[in-house]
């Protein structure tokens, strides 16, 4: 029934009533107009089609109106981002239409406005913002609740059943659950998350924003229990016995979850590399709630003090790292390679395997680095330069078919044991880092192409095409920066961006620059349809290397183990291939989100804990870089990779503006100029931890004084 109405629906350029639907379709059965109406309403639902005022349905697309998320600014105005649409679409305040932030609205473009794109919210399609944190407080003897998202201009009115277990400064999790009136609404407490002077309770309030969960159910508990904590001889029948290999990983000095372990041998001009994955499909299984828990989490989220896994630390810590001296269980990808960087032969197999050594980046680095042998790591010298010869090799074969390498810096932020941050630095990346990326990246393009060919459905890690237009736009501000780079007016092939990254690499601005480059980027995803990894130049791209903490590589693991590892019948193929095809969308699309929110998550812990540092860091001088410009202001980011606000208010000597075509700002009467790029020097005026903000004014620049004096 729903393919048949869909299929109406694509034939018809008029909207048609349910009447109209059942006519054409030659329903005349009540089963049958029963079934109509609630296709119609679950197509509605899914906002593939649209319900007019005259109780009619059109397809969206095919309306005059466009569907997307809505993301409200402090100022209360908002902007929605539609699929395929390269421009947001502004949404003034007044014609909100009770939308909060996140939400998914139908919207129709107004016309005869000051703006070239502006649009009204018709019809909020889903509520998104179901649940809020904030802070319960009692102000004028009456209880108050204030949301930590200033995006939200509601009104939360707490059940009075709820009131009795609060006090001033609590902070909750509050789900809305009944709307009074536009910008009201009954709320109910979902979760005390602690007093907010706690230690641990301003972290955890940014993850239960996002709906993420760290606590696992006892259903869950009770079924890890069950998993015993070493591998049986029984386990380890009918898999490749891979003990005796000089097999080892390398982590970070903290890292616990360790999922992968690699080798290396040389036959003649070929190198033997073996990289090898903890099974963790092997114990998360279909049909167990450990497997719906984590296919809900999708991804475990790194905070700045903590990790919120995505499996058990019994499994993540425990029987599924790949811990050094003990059996575990691993899907190997065994790849012969040549000289030139290329896959010539491989194997994909389960095997048992036990680490020689765990070891870390910073050891691995004084080897490769400084020719210094830290103790306990003699014996793997000889492997260690081997890896690196071949890791050279692979890195330079990617670049020679368009791999993008970005400046993409991070910070590292050091907190004490009650959470406060004392040293912020940037995250040092060496050969060691380096090295493990280039070897993850071939296993996983070697099992993704592997099964491309099989034609089996699959899920992909994609990266599209980045629009020209953007990259168009990104030339010309680079052009503005005095900096002329020779260039195609296409990009389908990354070789042509890699020939702008090159020609600006060597520059001082090369940071900000790869910034603006990284923008023009579209985002990174899971699917079903292979379209290729533009990012890395991949032709057929997945994830296959992290299953502890991504469920898409979990995911990939099951499909091996059902398409290969358990040799079905073709019947029993059919099935399997019949039963993913309708399972994995879902799985990819909610992944995908699922990565977002955590990016997004830890991205908002570190703004937060950089603002609380920076509370202790008040009147002190930093030197920075210009890396975006606004009407309101510029951002500058410190060469720890703070990055705080000068507003147009705190600029000294003149009254600057805003100039939209060269993205500047320049002063009325001195004409001094402020550009993407420009070292300043800038001292902190304030900061709040409360708000995650960072405010800086200019004290000097390399071209002048605040006045504008040329020193």
């Amino acid at each position: 029934m729903r393919e048949k109405v869909l299929e109406l629906f694509k034939k018809s350029e008029k909207a048609l009533s349910s009447i109209e639907v059942g006519n054409l379709l030659n329903l005349n059965e009540v089963n049958e107009l029963t079934n109509l109406l609630e296709v119609l309403n679950e197509l509605e639902e899914e906002s593939i089609i649209y319900r007019t005022k005259k109780d009619k349905y059109i397809l969206f697309e095919k309306s005059h109106l466009k569907v997307g998320i809505i993301s409200i600014t402090k100022k209360g105005y908002g902007f929605v981002s539609v699929k395929n649409e390269s421009d947001d679409i502004y949404i003034e305040e007044s014609n909100l239409n009770g939308a909060l932030n996140k939400d998914l609205v139908a919207i129709e473009i107004l016309k005869n406005t000051t703006r070239s794109n502006e649009g009204k919210v018709i019809k909020v399609l889903k509520k998104n913002t179901k649940l809020i944190i904030g802070e319960f407080m009692i102000k004028n003897n009456k209880p108050y609740f204030k949301p930590d998202d200033d995006k939200l201009n509601i009104e939360v009115i707490i059940d009075k059943e709820d009131l009795k277990n609060l006090v001033d400064g609590h902070k909750i999790q509050v789900s809305l659950e009944k709307e009074l009136s536009k910008y009201k609404y009954i709320g109910k407490v979902n979760r005390i998350i602690g007093h907010k002077n706690d230690p641990g309770v301003d972290i955890l309030s940014i993850v239960y924003n996002y709906d993420i969960n760290d606590r696992f159910s006892e259903e869950v508990m009770n079924e890890v229990n069950n998993i015993p904590d070493k591998v049986s001889e029984s386990e380890i029948i009918g898999r490749k016995d891979l003990r005796n290999e000089t097999i080892f990983t390398i982590d970070g000095d903290d890292t616990k979850d360790i999922d992968d372990a690699i080798s290396i041998e040389k036959n003649n001009d070929n190198y033997i590399l073996g990289v090898h994955i903890a099974d963790v499909s092997y114990y998360v299984r279909e049909n167990t709630k450990l497997y719906e828990e984590a296919k809900d989490r999708g991804t475990s989220v790194y905070l700045v003090d903590r990790v919120i896994p995505m499996l058990p630390h019994k499994l993540s810590n425990g029987i599924c790292s790949l811990n050094p001296n003990e059996d575990r269980l691993a899907i190997t990808c065994m790849m012969t390679i040549n000289k030139n960087g290329k896959v010539i032969d491989h194997d994909i197999f389960e095997s048992v395997i036990k680490s020689k050594k765990q070891m870390t980046y910073k050891n691995v680095n004084k080897i490769l680095n400084n020719e210094e042998v830290p103790e306990g790591y003699e014996e793997f010298v000889d492997k260690l330069k081997l890896m690196e010869e071949l890791s050279n090799i692979l890195r330079k074969e990617k670049l020679s078919r368009g791999f993008l390498e970005f400046d993409s810096s991070e910070a590292k932020i050091l907190v004490d044991e009650k959470g406060f941050p004392y040293e912020i630095k940037k995250r040092e990346v060496g050969k060691g880092e380096n090295l493990i990326e280039d070897f993850m990246i071939v296993a996983n393009e070697t099992v993704a192409t592997h099964v491309y060919y099989l034609q089996y459905p699959f899920v992909y890690r994609i990266h599209e095409v980045p629009d020209d237009e953007k990259i168009q736009n990104l030339l010309k501000q680079i052009s503005l920066l005095g900096y002329t780079v020779k260039s195609n007016k296409h990009f389908e092939n990354p070789l042509e961006l890699k020939k702008i990254i090159d020609q600006l690499k060597d520059k001082n601005e090369f940071n900000v620059l790869s910034m603006l480059l990284l923008r023009c980027m579209k985002k990174a995803e899971y699917k079903m349809e292979n379209v290729g990894h533009y990012g890395l130049g991949s032709k057929c791209y997945t994830h296959f290397t992290s299953p502890i903490r991504r469920f898409p590589d979990t995911t990939v693991h099951t499909l091996l183990r059902k398409y290969i590892f358990n040799k079905p019948s073709v019947k029993e193929l059919n099935k399997i291939i019949d039963n993913s095809i309708i399972t994995l969308p879902e799985i990819c699309a909610h992944s995908s989100k699922k990565e977002r929110d955590s990016i997004d998550c830890e991205r908002d812990v570190e703004n937060m804990k950089m603002a609380e540092y920076m509370e202790n860091h008040i009147g002190k001088e930093y030197e920075g870089i210009i890396d975006s410009i606004m009407s309101f202001g510029m951002f500058i980011q410190l060469d720890n990779l703070i990055e705080g606000l000068v507003h147009v208010k705190d600029l000294k000597g003149d009254f600057f503006n805003y100039n939209e075509e060269t993205n500047s700002l320049i002063g009325q009467r001195t004409h001094k100029i402020y550009k993407l790029g420009d070292r300043v020097k800038v001292k902190v005026i304030s900061a709040s931890k409360e708000n995650s903000t960072i405010d800086f004014e200019i004290i000097e620049d390399k071209k002048g004084d605040e006045n504008g004096n040329t020193k």
